[in-house]
C-alpha cells in the first residue's frame, strides 16, 4: 500500500489493558549514589512492575528519552548531588515538550531535598518526592506500593495512535503502537496497514542477536551499533531488546538499555520488551513490532533476545540474519553438538575471548560450524565465526564482525550499507596485554595462604622459644652438674637450631628495646642526624603517661608472639601503626572544604587551617568536576555547578583554589577526592605547584628562570610535593560512583601516572588512594569494605608488576582510605589492614620496609549521618573519630553533622574539626599512642576480622581475581545485598539508630525549620562559566593541537599522563574528557 494511503489513517484510540506498569529508574546527572535506586528497582520488580533501569549519572534528556521510547508509566529518580530543583523541573517540562506530560515523576534524595523544595517541586508537577520521614513511616515496601498505586492513576485523556506521526519516525507514536501490539489491543485494520507498509520496505534488514546468558550480548550489540554510526553514515536504527518476565510476580528487569552507550542519538530508537509469561524467548507480538519499526522508516532493526540455553533458536524465523553470541566456557567440545543455534546462526561470535582458552574455543566452534554445514571443502577459518572482546574499546574482532554483517546483508539482497573503515582481515581480536596475566589470577588466594602460613610459622616459633626458655629454667634449677644437665643442654641446642634467626633477634633485642622506651627520651639517628623523641606526656595530676606502652611479658613465647603479630608502632608487621611516634605538633586532622567556586573554597581552607602549622587540605569537588565535565548553562548542568563541592574546570581555577599555600612545604599536603578525571585534576595540581615555585624564583631573583633552571625547579617540585589523588577506578566500578572511562583505559592511565611518578622520583605524593570509603557508602559492611579495598590494592600491585615496574618503586606511592562506622569491626580496621599488607609485601612480594607500610587514612562514616535529629550525628562522628585515632590512623577527616542534606556550613565544619582537636588535645588517653594494644577484645577482633578478610580473598580468587569478579558483578552484588540488609533492619527497627527508629523526637510533628544551606550562588556559577569561556578563548589554537597529541598518545599506547601534564596548560577539563572518550572509550554501566 502506498505511503500516502496509510498516512490518511490516524488518531485511533489505544487503551492500555491491565498490564504491568513500566518504570524508568535512574540516579540523576553526575550522581553516583545508585545503591538506593537499585534497592527500589528490585522491590518494584518484586511488586510486578517492569523496570527499565538506567543506572547512575543520567541526564534529564536521557531519562525522558528512555521514558518516551519505552512508553513508561512513571519515572523514579534518586538525586543526592544537589541541583535537584532544576533537574526535576526540567524533567517535567521536557516530558510535556515531548508530548508525554502524563508520565508520573517520583524522586528522593535522603535528606538532601528539603521540605520547602519538595513542596515547590510537587506544585510544579512532580507526583511525589519521598523523604527520610516517609521511609521511616512507610518502610521500603510501603513507599514502593504507594508509588505503584499513584502511577496506576492515568493522567490526562487517553492517548491516540497517530500513524502519520509514526511514518515520520516519531518515537512516542512508535512506542504507543508497540505497547498496543504487546497488549494485543491494536485494531486489525491498523495491523494490516502496518504489515503492508513493512512489506514495501522488505529490504530493511532485521538482525537477530541471541546467545547464552552472560555472554555480553548487550555490550556487543552496543559496539555493533557504534560501528554502524561511525562507518555507515549514521543510519536510522531500531533496537528491540527482550528480557524474561518473572513467572511468580509478573515483574521484569529490562536490563539491556543500561549497557548501551551508542544509542544517545536522534537516529537510534530503543525499546525494551518483557516476554510476559510466554514459553519462548521471544514474545508472540515480535513480528508485528518489527513491522512497526520498518513502517517508522528505520534502516536497520536489531532484535536482542534473552540469554538462552542450548536448544532455543526462536529468533531465527524472524530475522534476516541471526547472530549467536557465546563465551569460551562451554565445556568439552562435544557440548557444541547440543547447541541448536550453531545449526541456524548466520554468524557466531565467541565473545570475552581474553578469557582462558579463548583461542582453543574459536578453533572448536569453527570446526563444529563446519561439520554442521557439511562445508568440508572449506577451511574452518573461513567459517563465519569471530573472536571478540566487546568490553575492549575499538576491538578489531567487533569491527570484523560488523563488516561481515553488512556483507551478508548485501549478499541477501538487503540494504547495502556503506563502510568507511578499512577491511579487517583477522576475524579474531588481538590478544593485547592482560591487565593481570592469566597465570597470576590466583594472587589473592596466594596472599591468603601467605598470611596464614606466616601465622602458622609464628605459632611454631612461639612453642620453640617457650620450650627453650623452660629448658633453660629447668637447667638453672637443677644446677650445672649431672646427666640431667647434659641432656638439657642437648635439648636446648636443638631448640636453638630450629629457632628462626629473625625470631631469635627479636627476643635478643627485646630487653634493650624495652629499656629504651622506659627513659625520658628516645634517641635515634636518621641519615646522620640525631632525633630526640620525648617518651611521655604529663597529665594535669602530674603523672607521666607513656606515649607508647609496652607489655610486661616474662614468657619468651608470649614476647615473641607479641613481637611477630603485634610489635611496637613502627615495627613489622606494623599492626599498631607504621611510624614509631606521631609527629610532634601535627595532629592527623584533615581540613576538608569544597563549595562554590575556587575563591570561596580557598577562603574556607584558610579559615580551617589557621590554627595549625600543618596544612592538610582535603578537597571535595562538585559533581560536574567529578564526572569530568565543564560547567555550563541551563538546563541540566547549571544547577550542579559548585554544589556538593568546588567547581574546577581549568588550571587557572586550580591555582586560585590553592592560592596562598606553599604546595611544596614539608607541612603541607593536599588530598583530592576525585576518581574518573583524576589524571587531569592531578596534572592541574602539578602544574600549579610548578608555577608557584617559578613565581617564587622570579620574585626572589628579579628575573624569570632560564631553561635549565626551569628543569631544576620542575624536578624539585616533583620530589617535594605532598598529598594524594584518589583515582581508584576499581572501587568506582564496584561501588558505581564516578566511572567515566572504560575500565581498561582507566587502569592504563593509573599505571601511566605511576610510571611517570617513578621516572620523576615522586616519593611523597600517592599516585592512588585506594578507597574503601565509597564501598562502605554504597552499602558494604566493614568486612567487605576491608576485603574489597585490600584486594583492589593487591590488584594494582599485580597490574604494575605486569607492566614491568619494580615493587619498591611503586608500593610506597599507594595509600588506603577507609570509612569508620559504628560496627565493632571498625575498631580494628587499620590493624588488620596493616598486618595483612605488611606480611604479604615482605613474605610474598619480597618488598622492602618502606613498601611494607600501609598508610591508613580514615573518614568518619557518611552513612551514619541521618537527616533526622541531625545534631546527634556529631555524637556518632566523635565515637568514630576516637576509634580512628586509637587505631593510629595517618590522617582523619570528621564529617560535619549537616552533610546529611547539604554542603556543610562554616560553623558545622568548625564543630567537626573541634571533635578531633578535643580528642587529640583534651582527651587524656590520647596522650598514649597505642591504647588498643593489650586489650583482649581488640586482639580477638583482629584475628576474627583478618580471617574473614582472607576468606573473602579466596572467594574473589575463585572468580578470577578482582577483575574477574567485577565482570560477574560479584562485588557490586554483595555491596547491594549488604546495603539492603542494613536498610531493611533500619526500617524494621532491629538495627537501632537513636533518633531515627528509636528514641525519636516527641515533637517531630512540629514544623521542620531548614537550617542554612551552603550552596553555590548564581554569581559563582556564572563566574565559573565566564572564566571557562575566557580560558578556552585564550587557548583556542593551542588547545586543538594538544587534544590531537593527547588522543594520539592514547591510541598509540604511549604514556597518556606525560602528555596530559602539558595538555592541562592549554585545555579545559571537559575538553580533555571528550577527547579521551574518543580515544579510550566511555564507561559501560552495569546493573
Amino acid at each position: 500500500m502506498p505511503d500516502e494511503v496509510v498516512m490518511q489513517k490516524s488518531s485511533i484510540p489505544a487503551a492500555k489493558l491491565n498490564t504491568p506498569l513500566r518504570f524508568i529508574t535512574a540516579a540523576s546527572l553526575f550522581d553516583g549514589h545508585d545503591a538506593a535506586i537499585n534497592i527500589m528497582r528490585r522491590i518494584l520488580q518484586s511488586e510486578g512492575a517492569e523496570v527499565i533501569h538506567l543506572g547512575h549519572n543520567r541526564s534529564v534528556e536521557e531519562v525522558v528519552t528512555a521514558a518516551v521510547e519505552e512508553d513508561a508509566d512513571a519515572i523514579a529518580v534518586s538525586s543526592y548531588q544537589g541541583g535537584h530543583v532544576e533537574y526535576f523541573k526540567y524533567m517535567v517540562e521536557l516530558l510535556a515538550e515531548k508530548g508525554r506530560p502524563d508520565i508520573h515523576v517520583f524522586g528522593g534524595g535522603g535528606g538532601v531535598i528539603t521540605p520547602e523544595e519538595m513542596a515547590e517541586l510537587n506544585d510544579f508537577g512532580v507526583n511525589r518526592l519521598y523523604s527520610p520521614e516517609d521511609g521511616r513511616a512507610m518502610g521500603l515496601q510501603g513507599m514502593i506500593r504507594d508509588m505503584i498505586e499513584r502511577a496506576g492513576v492515568k493522567n490526562g485523556s487517553p492517548r491516540c495512535l497517530d500513524l502519520a506521526a509514526l511514518g515520520k519516525g516519531d518515537p512516542a507514536a512508535l512506542a504507543l503502537v508497540i505497547t498496543a501490539l504487546e497488549n494485543n489491543s491494536l485494531d486489525e485494520n491498523i495491523s494490516q496497514q502496518l504489515h503492508s507498509l513493512a512489506k514495501a520496505k522488505a529490504s530493511v534488514p532485521v538482525l537477530g542477536i541471541t546467545g547464552t546468558g552472560g555472554a555480553g550480548k548487550s555490550s556487543l550489540t552496543d559496539e555493533v551499533i557504534r560501528r554502524f554510526r561511525l562507518y555507515s553514515g549514521e543510519p536510522r536504527i531500531a533496537v528491540i531488546a527482550i528480557d524474561p518476565s518473572r513467572r511468580k510476580t509478573g515483574g521484569a528487569l529490562l536490563g539491556d538499555r543500561i549497557r548501551m552507550n551508542a544509542i544517545s542519538a536522534a537516529n537510534i530508537y530503543m525499546r525494551s520488551l518483557a516476554t510476559r509469561g510466554g514459553d519462548s524467548e521471544v514474545p508472540a507480538s515480535l513480528p508485528a513490532i518489527i513491522d512497526a519499526c520498518k513502517a517508522a522508516g528505520f534502516d536497520l532493526v536489531i532484535i536482542e533476545t534473552p540469554g538462552i540455553g542450548q536448544g532455543d533458536a526462536g529468533i531465527v524465523g524472524m530475522a534476516d540474519l541471526s547472530l549467536y553470541v557465546m563465551t569460551p566456557e562451554f565445556g568439552a567440545a562435544s557440548q557444541l553438538e547440543k547447541i541448536d543455534m550453531l545449526d541456524f546462526a548466520d554468524v557466531v561470535a565467541v565473545n570475552k575471548l581474553d578469557r582462558k582458552g579463548g583461542l582453543d574455543a574459536i578453533r572448536d566452534v569453527r570446526k563444529q560450524v563446519q561439520r554442521n554445514r557439511q562445508a568440508f571443502n572449506e577451511s574452518p577459518k573461513q567459517m563465519p565465526v569471530f573472536g571478540t572482546i566487546a568490553s575492549r574499546f575499538n576491538d578489531a574482532g567487533i569491527t570484523a564482525l560488523y563488516q561481515e554483517i553488512i556483507h551478508q546483508f548485501s549478499s541477501k539482497g538487503l540494504t547495502k550499507f556503506t563502510c568507511s573503515c578499512s577491511p579487517v582481515e583477522q576475524r579474531v581480536s588481538e590478544p593485547g596485554e592482560a591487565i593481570v596475566p592469566p597465570e597470576r589470577q590466583r594472587y589473592l588466594a596466594e596472599i591468603a595462604e601467605t598470611v596464614r602460613g606466616y601465622h602458622g610459622a609464628v605459632a611454631k616459633q612461639v612453642v620453640i622459644a617457650r620450650e627453650r626458655q623452660q629448658l633453660q629454667a629447668a637447667k638453672s634449677m637443677l644446677g650445672d652438674q649431672g646427666d640431667e644437665a647434659q641432656a638439657l643442654d642437648l635439648l636446648i641446642a636443638e631448640r636453638e637450631q630450629i629457632l628462626d634467626p629473625r625470631a631469635n633477634k627479636l627476643l635478643a633485642d627485646w630487653p634493650m628495646l624495652k629499656e629504651s622506651y622506659r627513659g625520658d627520651a628516645l634517641v635515634t639517628h636518621v641519615r646522620g642526624k640525631e632525633i630526640r623523641t620525648t617518651l611521655s606526656r604529663e597529665s594535669l595530676s602530674g603523672n607521666h603517661i607513656p606515649r607508647v606502652s609496652l607489655p610486661d611479658f616474662v614468657d619468651q613465647g608470649e614476647i615473641l608472639k607479641w613481637r611477630m603479630r603485634e610489635n611496637l608502632p613502627g615495627h613489622f608487621p606494623y599492626t599498631a601503626g607504621v611510624f614509631p611516634f606521631k609527629r610532634a605538633g601535627e595532629d592527623p586532622t584533615r581540613m576538608f572544604a569544597g563549595e562554590g567556586d575556587a575563591k570561596r573554597t580557598n577562603a574556607r581552607f584558610k579559615y580551617l587551617s589557621a590554627h595549625s602549622e600543618a596544612k592538610r587540605l582535603s578537597t571535595a569537588f562538585d559533581s560536574v568536576t567529578l564526572y569530568g565535565f565543564n560547567p555550563n548553562e541551563r538546563p541540566d548542568i547549571y544547577g550542579k555547578v559548585g554544589n556538593s563541592g568546588v567547581s574546577i574546570a581549568t588550571l587557572e581555577d586550580m591555582k586560585e583554589l590553592y592560592d596562598g599555600f606553599d604546595l611544596c612545604h614539608p607541612a603541607t599536603s593536599v588530598s583530592m577526592t576525585i576518581n574518573g578525571p583524576a589524571p587531569t585534576i592531578l596534572a592541574f595540581f602539578l602544574n600549579t605547584a610548578i608555577d608557584q615555585q617559578i613565581e617564587r624564583f622570579t620574585t626572589d631573583k628579579g628575573r624569570a628562570p632560564n631553561v635549565g633552571e626551569r628543569a631544576e625547579i620542575n624536578a624539585w617540585v616533583h620530589e617535594n610535593v605532598r598529598g594524594t589523588v584518589q583515582a581508584d577506578i576499581l572501587k568506582e566500578d564496584q561501588g558505581q560512583n564516578t566511572c567515566i572511562f572504560s575500565t581498561e583505559f582507566a587502569l592504563k592511565m593509573m599505571a601511566d601516572i605511576q610510571e611517570y611518578f617513578v621516572e620523576k622520583r615522586v616519593r611523597n605524593f600517592y599516585s592512588v588512594s585506594i578507597s574503601g570509603y565509597h564501598i562502605a557508602e554504597a552499602g558494604a559492611n566493614p568486612i567487605s569494605q576491608l576485603a574489597f579495598t585490600l584486594s583492589n590494592g593487591f590488584t594494582y600491585v599485580e597490574t604494575y608488576l605486569a607492566r614491568g615496574m619494580k615493587i619498591d618503586d611503586f608500593a610506597p606511592n599507594l595509600s588506603f582510605f577507609f570509612s569508620n562506622g559504628m560496627d565493632p569491626e571498625y575498631a580494628v580496621m587499620g590493624r588488620v589492614a596493616r598486618r595483612i599488607w605488611a606480611v604479604a609485601m615482605r613474605e610474598r612480594y619480597g618488598a622492602d620496609e618502606r613498601s611494607q607500610k600501609l598508610k591508613y587514612h580514615v573518614q568518619t562514616s557518611g552513612r551514619s549521618l541521618h537527616a533526622q535529629e541531625m545534631s546527634f550525628n556529631d555524637i556518632r562522628t566523635t565515637l568514630q573519630a576516637l576509634i580512628g585515632i586509637y587505631d593510629n590512623c595517618n590522617s582523619l577527616h570528621t564529617n560535619a553533622h549537616d552533610e546529611a542534606f547539604t554542603t556543610p556550613t562554616e560553623d558545622s565544619v568548625r564543630r567537626a574539626l573541634a571533635i578531633q582537636m578535643i580528642i587529640n588535645r583534651e582527651w587524656g588517653l590520647a596522650m598514649n599512642e597505642n591504647p588498643n594494644q593489650g586489650a583482649f577484645i581488640i586482639d580477638e577482633l583482629t584475628d576474627l576480622v583478618e580471617e574473614a578478610v582472607l576468606q573473602e580473598f579466596e572467594r574473589i580468587s575463585e572468580r578470577g581475581g578482582v577483575l574477574g569478579a567485577m565482570e560477574t558483578g560479584y562485588q557490586r552484588g554483595k555491596i547491594q545485598d549488604e546495603s539492603l540488609t542494613y536498610e531493611t533492619r533500619k526500617h524494621d527497627g532491629s538495627y537501632p539508630i537513636i533518633g531515627v527508629n528509636t528514641f525519636t523526637n516527641p515533637n517531630e510533628d512540629e514544623t521542620v525549620i531548614t537550617p542554612d544551606l551552603a550552596r553555590s550562588t548564581d554569581a559563582e556559577k556564572k563566574s565559573q562559566i565566564k572564566r571557562l569561556r575566557s580560558f578556552q578563548k585564550t587557548h583556542k589554537a593551542s588547545s586543538a593541537d594538544m587534544l590531537v597529541l593527547l588522543k594520539a598518545a592514547a591510541t598509540n599506547n604511549d604514556n597518556v599522563f606525560a602528555v596530559l601534564v602539558e595538555a592541562t596548560r592549554h585545555c579545559s577539563l571537559g575538553d580533555i574528557t571528550d577527547a579521551l572518550f574518543e580515544a579510550g572509550g566511555q564507561y559501560r554501566r552495569n546493573m
